[in-house]
């Protein structure tokens, strides 16, 4: 077991029995703490154990020391607290709100003179041009008019723009009519004028005949009116009630108020609420239209900070050009009857005005200790913000190169499926490590690579080799025995061996040599006999991982055969990639067996050990 310095922990990695060349399904151990044991759950984790759900697990967190880094985080974090606080006091997140209901009555005032074409000066006052509501939140304003003087119940001719021309009377059907008649068709064709000739109609005569208002409206004083809006509020949750007419608004302040001087005045001109919408009061006033005058409460009932008053604002809701609609504008008929030498007789008029719609929306909110927790919950979230900006920082090498890497090998553990184990091969003529697929099929020295990347020195490994390869160490044990391989020529070689010395094997996993090209064999150097089969290094190693354990010189072959892979494994792969299974050579694994045989000659197999961290100094020391 070989040990890497870092500048906060160590990772331990390795591997017990011997390499994977058996093509079994390799299952993962972990080695327990403080034991020499080896356990088949994660970090000694009981399994479908129900003591196991009185357990707390936390993630694992990786602290950096970094000023700036700090800096940074606390900066962020500040910065989302206040942005948080800002928008719980300018939205009231910590209260409870409630909707609002109200009523609304409306009383218009004002008269005004015109002169109407056949009848001449007529006074309006509010019974005359206010007319019936539409709506319950609603009042409508005559602006002008189209009057049609003593009609009488008869027969006369249609008017030509409603019905259709005649020439006889085939072309009438009597008792016809339509959407657009003013009466019933009788069969005759009469004349309407010296030109034209329409279906006669039993209606009341004479038909009206003018179609357009007229320019300017005949009741543009109108503008001049003014109305009262009385509105009364009242929020259920909270049981507060209100109106737009505040306790300190007497009668004489109604009669004086005025909406240029004070917004919470409830009296209004009409010609202002129409200028304030946007409007010019006597272009509308020709066709009518329709204005909305909309009251918003927006309350805050806490002690501290009550206030609950009025808002109001207008805004036309018809459609203003008159080239884009159909019906522009806004109109209704109405009549007056009397009875002249006793026969009933109407005058009929068509009123254009404008109709305002009061429209009330609001809420009210109170301080509530529930909705402030739950703000505050989902407020949490956002502190995440700080973590993705510095990982990105990080990950990106936007901070360091050096550290991003560092980071993300501390922070991230890849797992792979057991089914798609990674290998990784290491050839003595290449400095690099190759990542391949386990193929039942093809020899492994033939698989094309999935990805290649760079040797990481395992110098923890080198200078602890170096240690225990003093002369004091093991200096009653001879020097190994000097046996090199060499290839036989009379044993056959397989076709994927390079360096002469492999064996063949009944299985592809197993097919891999120590070199990439031909050449002589890694088994044969003098490193490898002094650094995986010297007796004396392998029990010093021993002995190092196990202080307490029987003397040296009675280690167990299959204990010096396990040593000897480790040692090639941390000498040839140095610190293999996470999730890899690093594969040791034929050739390699016949000389440590050869060196250590197994008394009855059978194999157990490799199982890889999961990495763990151990804390060093900084100088990569135990």
């Amino acid at each position: 077991m070989w040990f890497k310095g870092a500048a906060a922990a160590v990772r331990i990695r390795s591997w017990t029995c011997d390499p994977v060349h058996t093509g079994r399904r390799v299952t993962p151990r972990f080695l327990l703490p403080n034991s020499s044991r080896f356990s088949d759950s994660p970090l000694g984790m009981p399994c479908c154990d129900p003591l196991g759900l009185c357990q707390y697990q936390t993630n694992k967190l990786v602290r950096i020391q970094s000023v700036r880094l700090g800096s940074l985080k606390w900066s962020l974090n500040g910065a989302i607290l206040l942005f948080i606080c800002i928008m719980m006091l300018w939205n009231r997140k910590y209260q409870e709100f409630d909707l609002v209901v109200s009523s609304v009555t409306t009383k218009v005032k004002g008269v005004a003179q015109t002169r109407l074409p056949g009848v001449g000066q007529v006074v309006w006052d509010a019974v005359d041009y206010s007319g019936s509501p539409q709506d319950r939140n609603s009042f409508f304003v005559v602006t002008n008019v189209i009057m049609t003087k003593n009609q009488k119940q008869g027969k006369c001719a249609e008017v030509p723009s409603k019905g259709r021309l005649c020439r006889s009377d085939q072309d009438c059907e009597e008792g016809a009519w339509d959407q657009q008649s003013h009466g019933i068709q009788t069969g005759s064709c009469v004349k309407f004028d010296v030109m034209k000739k329409t279906c006669e109609v039993s209606a009341w005569c004479p038909i009206e005949t003018q179609t357009s208002p007229p320019r300017p409206a005949l009741l543009a004083a109108a503008e001049n009116f003014t109305v009262l809006i009385k509105n009364n509020i009242r929020f259920p949750a909270f049981n507060f009630i209100r109106r737009n007419i505040l306790p300190q608004m007497n009668d004489a302040y109604l009669r004086s108020c005025h909406r240029g001087n004070d917004s919470l005045c409830p009296i209004f001109r009409l010609g202002d609420l129409v200028r304030e919408a946007g409007e010019k009061f006597s272009d509308m006033a020709v066709e009518g239209g329709v204005i909305g005058i909309q009251i918003k409460w927006d309350c805050n009932l806490d002690r501290l900070m009550q206030r609950c008053l009025p808002r109001y604002s207008f805004r036309r809701l018809d459609e203003r050009e008159s080239n884009k609609t159909l019906y522009p504008g806004l109109n209704f008929r109405f009549a007056k009857y009397n009875v002249v030498n006793g026969v009933e007789e109407r005058t009929l008029y068509k009123a254009f005005g404008i109709r305002f719609d009061v429209m009330v929306f609001g809420q009210a909110g109170k301080f509530s200790f529930i909705q402030l927790i739950i703000y505050i919950g989902s407020t949490l979230s956002y502190y995440a913000l700080t973590t993705v900006l510095l990982d990105w920082l990080l990950e990106t090498s936007c901070y360091s190169a050096d550290v991003g890497q560092n980071y993300s090998e501390r922070k991230v553990e890849s797992v792979r499926d057991a089914q798609q184990s990674i290998l990784c091969v290491s050839y003595v003529d290449e400095a690099k490590l190759r990542l391949v697929k386990r193929s039942r099929k093809k020899s492994l020295q033939n698989i094309k690579p999935i990805s290649v990347l760079p040797r990481k020195e395992n110098s923890g490994h080198l200078r602890a080799a170096l240690c225990l390869l003093q002369p004091d160490v093991g200096a009653d044990a001879g020097p190994p025995q000097d046996q090199n391989l060499t290839p036989d020529p009379k044993r056959r070689q397989p076709g994927w061996c390079k360096c002469g010395c492999c064996t063949s094997s009944a299985l592809p996993q197993e097919e891999l040599c120590c070199r990439r090209s031909d050449g002589a064999c890694i088994a044969s150097s003098p490193p490898f006999r002094r650094l995986v089969l010297d007796r004396s290094l392998l029990q010093a190693v021993l002995l190092y991982q196990d202080p307490l354990a029987p003397p040296a010189g009675g280690a167990q072959p299959a204990a010096l055969r396990h040593c000897a892979y480790r040692q090639f494994i941390s000498w040839r792969f140095g610190l293999p990639p996470d999730d890899s299974h690093p594969v040791i050579p034929r050739c390699c694994v016949r000389r440590i067996r050869e060196e250590y045989p197994s008394p009855d000659g059978r194999y157990s197999g490799f199982t890889p050990i999961r990495t763990v961290s151990v804390p060093t100094q900084n100088n990569g020391e135990l």
